[in-house]
């Protein structure tokens, strides 16, 4: 890669807050009462409502605009066997470009990389 392009590229990852991507609370987060209701004691209800109705997983959670990008880095973009730290990048750039290109502002993506090689672990 050029050296002006290599510069931008680092540039542009290094630019304000480390990663592409965030996750930004969908439900109010200011008081005692909405951290009550988005966790412990709250989060139990939804979660029996779930238990008796697995469906409604989709109305009281993201599940149904959530995209994973998974690596565990032996394949990454080209790049070959750079591990999951080193291909972590990539998989924030796919997360970016699945949100971006997918035109639904409710969509969110997640990069995520394993540290393991073995299909059935998670790292």
């Amino acid at each position: 890669m050029a050296d002006s392009k290599r510069e931008d590229a680092l540039e542009y990852h290094l630019s304000g807050r480390p990663g592409k991507t965030e996750v930004i609370p969908t439900k109010p987060t200011a008081t005692q009462r909405d951290l009550s209701l988005a966790y412990t004691p709250g989060v139990a209800v939804p979660c029996l409502e779930i238990a008796r109705n697995p469906s409604d997983v989709y109305k009281y959670t993201n599940k149904g605009n959530l995209v994973a990008v998974i690596s565990n880095g032996t394949a990454v973009l080209g790049l070959g066997n750079i591990g999951p730290a080193a291909g972590k990048p990539v998989m924030e750039g796919k997360a970016v470009l699945f949100k971006t290109l997918r035109g639904h502002r409710r969509v969110r993506s997640r990069a995520r990389t394993l540290s393991t090689r073995r299909p059935h672990q998670r790292g």
